[in-house]
């Protein structure tokens, strides 16, 4: 086993490659001759990463894709994209991965064989006032798309995690480590799991990029939150790749993380956009919001890397990870759909702290919980 120290981070001078994210449509160099004549159904299809699978997954020539999501507009979006390409083989299933009876009727119905599970709550801040939202669509929605899976005999399940899910210091963190646990401590019988920790897709939907590109157009102030704030920025091809080759991993269950990726200060990455697009625009520091942290990791203190043997593909590494006991981790879930359904946070926080130790609370979540000891019946 390997430190991650000597691996990650990396920083860059460079930016250059991460102000210019593409992704290859019907000619992917990064199509899997595994999808060829595979039956596909993608989570989350219409967001800025299912969107990109779903073109780069029909290119490869599968026996059917399936589309899911619960956004009527970034369905819409992405079938009309795949139609007008000339698709005659997907169909688009507007549904929210929680909801249970669809799920099973989907998969009893098209029989997948591989999933790519995208669909997630993201925008940390947001998830921060709505903490429910988050834990029952990245936690309990990914537990019953996972037990659908694996009960209807799907082949490859692939779970497409983030590093704000390491040493989490927000809730949506906290809820895609959860999902992640999940993988690693279910029996998957013959469904081979795995999840790919992704960092910041450069260009993504509601991502720093398109979000300076938006200020530089209405004259600024360009907004960071920190001089010191940094990332890790990956384009969104190498995003595909990163998912398309996890289907080649020969250990499961398993996380796996995309490297070498490259560590950018977002203040660089503001004043290199300001020169290329000859902005006067002026840059105004706003403070890091709930659940932000000064940096990311792609890696926790209680992770290191593994050997490269169990992947045939170089951009993935293979992590050891820490998993819960099977019935710590049940009793937890049990607490979490009760805390959602009752809108208790109290017993929401603790739930997850039991799964996720090292989840420390944002100053709005530790405000919101001293409320409920000042108002006890108030449970939101």
């Amino acid at each position: 086993m390997q430190n991650a120290a000597s691996t990650y981070p990396r920083s860059t001078n460079s930016l250059a490659d991460f102000i210019a994210p593409r992704c290859e449509d019907s000619d992917s160099r990064w199509a899997s001759k595994q999808l060829s004549g595979k039956r596909v159904l993608i989570t989350g299809a219409g967001g800025s990463i299912g969107s990109a699978l779903a073109r780069a997954v029909w290119a490869a020539a599968p026996a059917s894709l399936i589309l899911l999501d619960t956004s009527e507009n970034g369905l819409y979006q992405v079938d009309r994209s795949l139609h007008e390409a000339g698709s005659h083989r997907h169909i688009a299933f507007l549904s929210s991965i929680s909801n249970q009876p669809a799920i099973s009727h989907l998969l009893e119905k098209h029989q997948p064989q591989i999933i790519f599970h995208a669909a997630a709550l993201k925008h940390v801040p947001l998830m921060e006032q709505n903490p429910f939202a988050a834990i029952e669509n990245n936690a309990l929605g990914t537990l019953a798309l996972t037990q659908a899976a694996i009960s209807h005999g799907v082949e490859q399940f692939v779970l497409v995690s983030t590093d704000k899910a390491v040493d989490p210091l927000s809730i949506m963190g906290a809820s895609k480590r959860i999902g992640e646990l999940i993988l690693l401590t279910l029996d998957s019988g013959d469904t081979h799991m795995t999840a790919v920790r992704l960092c910041n897709v450069i260009g993504s939907q509601g991502s720093v990029l398109p979000l300076f590109l938006d200020q530089i157009a209405r004259g600024g102030p360009l907004t960071v939150t920190h001089r010191d704030a940094h990332r890790y920025f990956i384009t969104l091809d190498r995003a595909i790749e990163a998912l398309f080759d996890a289907l080649q991993s020969r250990s499961s269950p398993a996380v796996l993380i995309p490297g070498p990726v490259a560590s950018v200060r977002i203040l660089d990455l503001a004043q290199h956009l300001l020169l290329a697009q000859a902005s006067t625009a002026a840059i105004e520091f706003t403070g890091l919001r709930p659940g932000d942290k000064l940096t990311e990791c792609l890696l926790s203190s209680r992770e290191c890397l593994v050997s490269r043997s169990t992947l045939d593909s170089s951009i993935l590494r293979a992590i050891k990870s820490p998993a819960s006991c099977a019935s710590t981790l049940y009793t937890a879930l049990s607490d979490l759909r009760e805390a959602t359904q009752k809108h208790n946070l109290r017993q929401l926080i603790r739930a997850v702290r039991v799964l996720v130790p090292e989840y420390q609370p944002s100053a709005h979540i530790d405000a919101s919980l001293i409320d409920l000891e000042a108002s006890p019946e108030v449970l939101v």
